[in-house]
């Protein structure tokens, strides 16, 4: 093998120092182990009897250096030693110290839960099972009266030592047994800061209570996939995951007969038994998962993401239940690494912000704060990888592409060094650097790069200084650079006595402690691999039998390896069997973006394209796939079946569009390209006798099926260049009046318009009617509203959070609706094919918004209880798709090449309703102070006032009061509560109370009652007030800047735009405005319509408005309203504001 200075690896024994171009102070081999006896662990392998209960996962077990075992009789406490009070095992036998954690109270922050705490305490006991050969009896002891801690924890830890070795062990008569279970809760009262206390946990008189009960200690591997079906309590659960981000590792967990793999898919951790084909998921996240790591034997998995209220959580990979939760430990900007040491006692994370924070966390302690934390200069790059000392936990490697960074960390801080490394070091390239790692014989480092290079890392110190300190970061250099191949190494990690690297080329190489070469794997034609994860299990040892490879070494003794995991940047995962070569594909998803998903209309079938190209189909209730095909060089964008389910349209991103047969996947005809622009949208019609799409170019293009000599074919009619903004929806429907099929389209135009199919030609699309819908809002989509009343609606939702319903005739606003408001406006909706045993006036809506995916029951009211969302894919949802028989909704995320299948559970949407309050129980609580507060009260004050207005003021006839007010009050009513609706949203709720029973009685309704004003209200206001930001905005488009920064509105410009733009008020409603505003009529206007005397209005106007206004000015000295703190934003305080500036009446 070659290298690059003096490109020959020194020949030493194995295990020994790789040496290098510069000087270095070699260790001999007896000081070599000298020195590792110092450091603070050893690893050693447990005995196979230890393997049983909690032990049984592990194969490797950190163990201090200690005298020979004792038994149970002579159990006692050792003093301290200096090096054994370096451990973190070790005995504290200070009685402050241990009496401080004795008495230590829950954090007063957050209370542990009993899972946490039976976890916190079954870490405890794996690290306290030290002795090899313990003594206890093979039969249970007998509990003795106890309520304290150290008792009970005493009890669990002769349990644990009687099952470990319960087959070796002799029966002895109860007596004994009593005697000598005393003496050991003698001695463990001296011991329970060991024991218990050495992992910082609260310790309570009913924490060993909670441990009995605990499902984490008492959970075994496997036991995810064990247990029965879970009773499902939200709307929405999370059934199976459709890919995973191939950028992320991905781990063996369990291997041999339980094939079992650790993923993550989006926020979702995903432990997938692939022989079982099961997946159980790991939900606390609200962001995307940045990065996870796992612990040495398989029991704890650490997740951590970036973004706000960003996480880090411990899980315990058994029982799949969090045991710990860190909240903002880096709140800049998230987590970019994780690791976690060897002995699973200590997490180290890299934070993702400009300048990064490198923390170490006690995740075993109730502390909140990390132990040690350091921040990083920007000139290192930004640190993407880091990794702890196997053999000390006290010290850590991280890289970023340019400079790598060593640590080491004490009772007297972190800190660090960033040793020196260019091309001109050893004259040679080094290239990018990619993952590091410590040395498993000695205490180098490696460091693999993009120029297929290994960098051999050493403590250089002078002869004088002792060998022991030469462990301190300051100390590290590059004594060598090591070629090993030209392609780019990706991954660089350890496996027993074994250096592993992959490469760009899919490549997989092993060499020993001296670098020498000892096998590898080049025929697997794979990508870049991105990760490789050993089996936990160690490898059965060569036999006559075997088929392991052999070596490439003289000697060519057997190659031994642990099978593994690979993971691939192309979003491919491979099972190798390392005895006989055995390669398994066991997945292969889509490594771009995946936008298009569509379910069959009759069959338990998806279809998934990605923008690679790759078409699948899958069978989702047997989540089994069943057919791909792969466009080269294209990209998918949209998918649709036929209502017969015969075809598959495919949309691509050049505007072509593919029909085809949608069991074999193969052309029904030749492909078109009509398009002008990526194909967004695409359906059938409901007879399967026409196709349309919409495209970025805001065009819609129509495809007809023909009987073409005697066959079936597929043609293009026309184009329509519809719209001037992007579409955002196009369906077909039916005529009321026959069985031929209508096609809509909505753009962000705020047009709808409906096409003339039956008077469309060859190249000519026909228009019926082009509608706006919206005055200001942008429609977001739409969908045909089921039949609950014999009136037909169409069914759209904005961007203001409001859902509308519209005559499909007339297209007449017959309803406005307050929809979900779970962060951002509904992004697509669905109405859900009803099951045949449902009742036909209980209709379900599925919906997406820009993260989220909900449930919403119908019909639609306005409660806010009849809604439910979850976070699906926090970097943005791309497409919705549902089951043919409604039970399931599918979910597509775009850039993060992930489809989530989602399972309904309509009654637990129907609890939630039912708690929430029947009749104007839920509208009152939308009410500031609700039932009983003060905006109540002044509702009903102004509700009967303006029955005493509609019979005149000065009238002196009695009164008739009632319950009802005329609905040419309602905007008055409306404008006193703070929403100063305009006149086309004025108009659309007069019609919305006049024609309410219009279709049921024939007569038009004239006056409106309390309870259905208050419904009125709350549906139509905004939804979360005008803030001072949109007044700012509205300046930023009608103002100027000024020469200090400022921007104005000229006096003279505003009152024209009042008067000449949008709803344009005349020049006496303009005057009665402005003076009612500048306090001109005291009493607040007119009493009762009449005409405004509006002399010396303009005088008024000229010396109280100035010649340039700001948003603060119109604002504070025009509207009267306090002006906001200036560090406002859109879900801080909402002023309700005049519509003015969007031309609303005042």
């Amino acid at each position: 093998m070659a290298d690059d200075s003096n490109e020959t690896p020194l020949e030493q024994p194995a295990g020994g120092s790789i040496g290098g171009n510069e000087a270095s102070e070699e260790t001999p081999q007896d000081e070599q182990g000298a020195q590792e006896t110092e450091l603070p662990k050893q690893v050693t392998e447990m005995p196979a009897d230890m393997l049983v209960g909690d032990a049984e996962s592990m194969d490797i077990m950190e163990m201090e250096t200690q005298p020979p075992p004792t038994t149970a009789d002579n159990f006692s406490v050792d003093a301290a030693t200096p090096e054994t009070e370096e451990n973190e095992l070790s005995i504290i036998t200070n009685p402050h110290e241990s009496g401080a954690d004795v008495t230590e109270g829950p954090s007063e922050e957050r209370e542990e839960t009993a899972a946490i705490t039976g976890t916190l305490e079954d870490i405890g006991e794996d690290e306290q099972q030290v002795p090899t050969e313990p003594q206890w009896e093979s039969k249970a002891p007998t509990r003795l009266p106890s309520s304290t801690k150290v008792e009970q924890d005493m009890q669990q830890i002769g349990q644990k030592a009687q099952e470990s070795d319960q087959k070796n062990l002799r029966d002895k008569d109860k007596e004994s047994l009593a005697d000598q279970e005393s003496q050991n809760i003698q001695a463990g009262a001296e011991m329970s800061q060991e024991e218990t206390g050495s992992l910082e946990a609260p310790i309570t008189a009913s924490s060993a209570s909670a441990k009995e009960e605990s499902l984490v200690s008492s959970a075994t591997p496997g036991l995810l996939f064990e247990e029965d079906e879970r009773i499902k309590t939200h709307p929405i659960s999370l059934s199976w995951a459709f890919g995973y981000n191939s950028h992320l590792p991905v781990y063996s967990l369990l291997d041999e007969e339980h094939r079992v793999i650790l993923y993550v898919s989006s926020h979702t951790v995903v432990i997938h038994d692939i022989l079982r084909n099961r997946q159980y998921h790991l939900q606390g996240h609200s962001n995307s998962i940045s990065c996870l790591c796992v612990s040495e034997d398989r029991r704890w998995i650490a997740t951590a993401d970036q973004g706000p209220d960003n996480l880090i959580i411990v899980w315990d990979a058994f029982s799949g239940i969090p045991v710990h939760t860190i909240f903002d430990s880096h709140p800049e900007d998230g987590v970019g690494a994780i690791a976690i040491s060897q002995d699973a006692k200590y997490l180290v994370t890299l934070g993702a912000g400009k300048v990064q924070r490198v923390c170490i966390w006690k995740w075993t302690s109730p502390e909140e704060k990390p132990m040690w934390s350091v921040e990083l200069q920007p000139a290192f790059g930004y640190q993407n990888y880091i990794v702890f000392n196997p053999k000390n936990h006290k010290e850590l490697v991280s890289n970023s592409k340019t400079q790598v960074l060593f640590y080491l960390w004490d009772s007297s801080g972190l800190q660090y060094s960033a040793p020196h490394l260019t091309d001109r070091t050893f004259n040679k390239t080094v290239g990018h650097f990619s993952q590091s790692v410590f040395h498993f014989g000695n205490l180098q480092a490696l460091t693999a790069t993009s120029g297929g290079k290994l960098v051999v890392w050493d403590a250089v110190c002078p002869p004088s200084m002792p060998a022991s300190l030469c462990v301190k970061p300051q100390n590290r250099k590059a004594i060598k650079l090591m070629y090993v191949q030209k392609d780019a190494l990706t991954v660089l990690t350890a496996s027993d006595s074994y250096f592993v690297t992959c490469d760009v080329k899919g490549h997989i190489k092993f060499y020993d402690g001296q670098l020498q070469l000892v096998n590898w794997y080049s025929h697997f034609k794979l990508g870049p691999i991105q990760s490789i994860s050993f089996s936990k299990n160690p490898p059965s040892p060569a036999s006559n039998n075997s088929d392991y490879s052999s070596s490439c070494t003289m000697n060519g003794q057997p190659f031994i390896i642990r099978n593994f995991i690979l993971s691939t940047l192309d979003a491919t995962v491979l099972h190798v069997t390392a005895e006989g070569t055995k390669l398994d594909k066991l997945m292969e998803e889509a490594k771009e973006a995946v936008n298009a998903i569509a379910c069959h209309p009759s069959q338990h079938l998806i279809a998934i394209g990605s923008h690679c190209g790759l078409l699948k189909v899958w069978d989702f209730v047997q989540t089994k796939y069943l057919i791909s095909r792969i466009f080269m060089g294209a990209s998918i964008q949209c998918l649709s079946y036929d209502p017969e389910g015969s075809f598959l349209a495919a949309g691509f991103t050049d505007g072509s569009v593919y029909i085809l047969d949608s069991i074999s996947l193969e052309n029904d005809c030749k492909e078109f390209k009509y398009s002008r622009g990526p194909v967004t949208q695409i359906s059938f019609s409901h007879d399967s006798q026409y196709l349309a799409t919409a495209d970025e170019k805001y065009s819609v293009t129509v495809y007809k099926r023909i009987l073409k000599n005697g066959e079936r074919s597929w043609e293009h009619l026309a184009g329509l260049h519809s719209h001037y903004k992007p579409i955002r929806n196009i369906i077909f429907g039916v005529l009321l009046d026959s069985d031929q099929p209508r096609l809509l389209s909505l753009g962000e135009d705020r047009l709808l318009v409906e096409y003339d199919l039956g008077s469309s030609s060859k190249e000519y699309l026909a228009v019926l009617r082009r509608d706006r819908i919206e005055q200001r809002a942008v429609p977001m989509c739409l969908a045909w509203y089921p039949p609950f009343t014999p009136e037909a609606f169409i069914l759209t939702a904005n961007n203001q959070y409001k859902m509308k319903l519209y005559n499909a005739t007339t297209k007449m606003c017959r309803k406005t609706l307050l929809g979900p408001t779970y962060g951002s406006p509904l992004e697509k909706i669905q109405i859900l094919p009803a099951a045949n045993s449902q009742d036909p006036q209980k209709r379900y809506l599925a919906y997406i918004t820009k993260d989220k995916v909900g449930l919403q029951i119908l019909p639609i009211d306005g409660n806010p209880h009849k809604s439910s969302a979850f976070i699906c894919h926090p970097g943005g949802v791309s497409s919705l798709a549902s089951s043919y028989d409604g039970c399931h909704v599918f979910t597509a995320g775009g850039n993060d090449c992930i489809v989530m299948k989602w399972e309904i559970n309509v009654n637990a949407l129907e609890a939630a309703v039912s708690l929430g309050g029947e009749d104007l129980i839920p509208f009152y609580n939308l009410l500031d102070g609700g039932r009983d507060g003060e905006f109540f009260r002044e509702l009903e004050d102004y509700f009967y006032y303006a029955q005493l207005r509609s019979q005149g003021i000065d009238a002196m006839e009695t009164r008739q009061v009632s319950t009802h007010i005329p609905l040419e009050e309602v905007p008055f009513v409306m404008r006193a509560m703070g929403f100063y609706p305009s006149e086309e949203k004025i108009e659309d709720m007069i019609n919305e109370v006049k024609f309410s029973e219009y279709v049921h009685t024939g007569k038009q309704v004239t006056n409106i009652s309390l309870g259905d004003f208050i419904k009125l209200y709350i549906n139509h206001r905004p939804a979360f007030g005008l803030s001072m930001k949109e007044i700012q905005n509205a300046f930023q488009v009608l103002g100027y800047g000024t020469e200090n920064g400022e921007i104005v509105i000229n006096k003279g410009d505003l009152l024209q735009q009042l008067q000449c733009r949008g709803e344009h008020m005349t020049e006496e409603e303009l005057a009665e405005c402005l003076t009612t505003l500048l306090g001109m009529n005291p009493e607040g206007g007119r009493s009762e319509l009449g005409i405004y005397d509006h002399s010396g209005a303009a005088a008024l106007m000229e010396e109280e408005i100035p010649e340039e206004i700001t948003a603060e000015i119109f604002t504070a000295d025009i509207l009267g309203l306090p002006t906001p703190e200036s560090d406002e934003t859109e879900t801080e305080k909402n002023y309700e504001l005049t519509s003015s500036i969007e031309s609303a009446e005042s």
